[in-house]
């Protein structure tokens, strides 16, 4: 069967949206290619290719083609620490030349008889024009080209006509000009927007801080123990199986188990568990937590692309690369924009002269129209909001799938755990056994359970084991979903399960072991029927605890206007008496592990906005059916797969968190998209009027830029309350 594959490529020189627009148009174009998406904050394109499409060469002359470049993968992090020191330098040097001729203007506005001439304000423009400028130059070239005018047009065009309008004045008066000189406009301008660009980019590095931090994570090297002794290997040749040690202070090279040593491991940029885990022979540790101090030996299990460290770093940039359907629209508008401002500065200019204005004025509005319109703050609002949401939301354990996903979420008016292994702890323990020879009954229970997954099973298999029973083999175990398990031992049928498994095989509760049952349920515990050869011989009674931040998990849901309800399988009375030690008054149950989708799908068609929680294999299509699906850290991978946002620690007051980062990180995106609009809309009238000189035109255009993402940046400072 023929699979796709995704091709990334990280691009520069995208100055607005309508580089990125252009970018991912040209790249859409190619044949071969299935879908391209381009993120201005990130600068980088995803491309998923058929399986007979062009290669990453053909797919970065195709960027090239359009006037851009492409990065070698390896050297994006030297350009990253390299090119600041260039820009820097640049910018150092258009600051000074553009001083003096600031102080010009401001001394002619006082009044004051100090002033440069006319050769001298020549002299120090032009290299700011044309040396420090020559990015926009480029740009604009290689946007008309290609017939999709951006950004760099609309500056070099306007600072090309403020400059070369007062070089002809000098040129025909020598050091006697006449008229207004724009001199300092377009150097003020360029060297704003060249600032602006500097602030911009540093604030788009800290937007990606967090997936850098997460790669970064995880040590290019193992200690591996080989008959020969520890030797160090590239974590790239490591394979599950591989034993590995690895000492306090160090980080972990993949995921492993633990198979000898005691230690504390600090899992806080992979889980943002807060406080040390404690580690001890047959637990598991993740690639990149920060051993504590002691030494530990551990078995690989999972290594490069499929480590937790890597899922992690997939699913982020996954939600950072997408389109938000709100960002799409940005798009469309930004591939018009330029295009009309360059009809509307045309206007303006005629206007201006038809009305009676001289040739300055005219000038100096259209060339105030030109440099005061930019997409730039359009293309960044969303993108840079999600860089930065995802980002603050994965450093805190919330692994957050796509783009639709913050959308979805702030919709959500119901969340509905599933109870076992979400709201509790899923490690259930017996409590008591209840019958004659409880030991022999035990040991029937065991023999049909064995090897189970099941959370009961375990329980009473750990129970077993504890106890020293000696437990018969079994055979013909067949497992009957949400009411237990049948199998055979010695010839005699044997069942565990509840009440509705021991009424489909006819075997009759006695009425004093009921009474006892109501009694362990009406405290919250399980309890599992055993029938042998037909008859019910006795009960296990199984206690799961409740997770210690389930109650406060609950409350924050209840306080944000949420209505919670709770899916279990176990009887009526077991699940009330759980719900309302938390809180929860909505409760459904016993559901069966098919009919939770189906609760979910009522629960939608009565209008809800329905997020579902869970962590186990049958928990998936409920997850699935869900407006939104939320997986619990520690659960099945299928379940993993099928949510939307996965929790990387087992903390149920992370759900709050998550539907807050989402709802934070849209009201970014929705904050951003105004002001970005607002500007233009209340920015090009004033500089068509005259209102705004050029100079300030330029200045408030690169602050509308660096105003978005930083506004974008304040969700760095979010915190988890749980």
């Amino acid at each position: 069967m023929t699979t796709t594959s995704t091709v990334r490529l990280d691009i520069t020189g995208m100055t607005c949206a309508a580089c990125a627009t252009r970018v991912e148009r040209a790249l859409s174009r190619t044949p071969g290619v299935l879908q391209a998406t381009v993120n201005l904050a990130l600068e980088r394109a995803d491309i998923a290719v058929a399986p007979d499409g062009p290669d990453r060469a053909a797919l970065a002359e195709t960027v090239r083609g359009a006037g851009y470049e492409v990065r070698a993968p390896a050297a994006v992090t030297e350009e990253t620490e390299g090119r600041p020191w260039i820009e820097t330098a640049t910018l150092a040097a258009a600051i000074l030349l553009t001083l003096p001729l600031v102080l010009n203007m401001v001394a002619m506005a006082l009044g004051l008889p100090w002033h440069l001439s006319p050769i001298t304000e020549l002299v120090l423009a032009t290299p700011v024009q044309f040396w420090a400028g020559a990015r926009f130059y480029r740009g604009a070239w290689a946007s008309l080209r290609h017939r999709s005018p951006g950004m760099d047009v609309l500056v070099a065009l306007g600072t090309s006509a403020a400059w070369g309008y007062s070089a002809v004045q000098v040129a025909l008066h020598g050091g006697m000009a006449m008229g207004h000189l724009y001199f300092e406009a377009a150097a003020v301008v360029i060297t704003l927007v060249l600032l602006g660009k500097r602030l911009e980019a540093r604030a788009k590095r800290g937007a990606g801080a967090a997936l850098r931090a997460l790669m970064a994570l995880r040590p290019e090297t193992a200690r591996v123990l080989t008959a020969d002794g520890p030797v160090e290997r590239p974590v790239a040749d490591l394979a599950p199986g591989d034993r590995i040690l690895v000492r306090p202070g160090e980080r972990f090279p993949v995921d492993a188990r633990v198979e000898a040593g005691e230690s504390e491991v600090d899992e806080s940029l992979v889980t943002g568990e807060s406080l040390p885990v404690a580690k001890r022979p047959g637990d598991m540790v993740a690639a990149g937590a920060l051993n504590g101090t002691g030494a530990l030996t551990l078995e690989a299990t999972a290594v490069g692309e499929d480590s937790t460290i890597a899922r992690i770093v997939r699913l982020v940039e996954a939600a950072q690369s997408g389109k938000a359907p709100i960002q799409k629209l940005v798009d469309r508008i930004s591939a018009v924009f330029v295009p009309i401002v360059l009809a509307l500065a045309i206007l303006t200019f005629a206007g201006w002269l038809v009305a009676g204005g001289s040739l300055d004025q005219a000038l100096g509005a259209a060339v105030a129209v030109l440099v005061i319109a930019c997409p730039c703050a359009m293309g960044l609002a969303t993108p840079a909001a999600i860089v930065t949401g995802t980002g603050a939301a994965a450093r805190a354990g919330i692994l957050i799938r796509d783009i639709e996903t913050i959308e979805r979420a702030p919709r959500i008016d119901t969340v509905v755990f599933d109870k076992t292994g979400t709201l509790t702890e899923g490690r259930p323990a017996v409590t008591e056994v209840i019958g004659g020879d409880v030991d022999a009954l035990l040991a029937l229970a065991a023999a049909v359970q064995a090897g189970s997954e099941h959370p009961l099973a375990r329980a009473v298999e750990a129970e077993a084991a504890r106890r020293g029973l000696s437990v018969p083999a079994a055979s013909g175990i067949t497992a009957r979903p949400g009411r237990g398990v049948v199998g055979t031992v010695d010839d005699t049928s044997v069942a565990i399960g509840n009440a509705a498994l021991m009424r489909e095989i006819q075997a009759v509760l006695p009425e004093a072991l009921a009474q006892a049952i109501g009694g362990h349920e009406a405290a919250g515990r399980t309890a599992m029927l055993v029938a042998a050869g037909g008859e019910v011989r006795g009960a296990i009674a199984v206690a799961d605890p409740l997770k210690p931040g389930a109650a406060e998990a609950v409350a924050r849901l209840v306080a944000a206007g949420i209505a919670v309800r709770m899916l279990s399988g176990d009887a009526r009375a077991v699940a009330d008496s759980v719900a309302g030690r938390i809180g929860i008054t909505a409760v459904d149950a016993p559901v069966r592990p098919e009919e939770k989708a189906g609760a979910v799908a009522r629960l939608r068609a009565g209008g809800a906005r329905v997020a579902m929680v869970g962590d186990g294999i049958n928990d998936a299509p409920a997850l699935a059916e869900a407006d939104l699906g939320i997986a619990m850290g520690g659960g099945a991978d299928v379940a993993l797969e099928a949510a939307a946002i996965t929790l990387m620690r087992p903390d149920p007051r992370l759900v709050a968190d998550a539907l807050a980062i989402s709802q934070a990180t849209w009201n970014k995106v929705r904050q951003n998209l105004f002001w970005a609009f607002a500007y233009n809309v209340i920015g090009l009238p004033l500089a068509a009027l005259g209102l705004l000189n050029p100079a300030l035109a330029g200045a408030a255009m690169a602050l509308s830029s660096i105003s978005v993402v930083a506004n974008a940046l304040l969700l760095r400072r979010w915190r988890p309350r749980g």
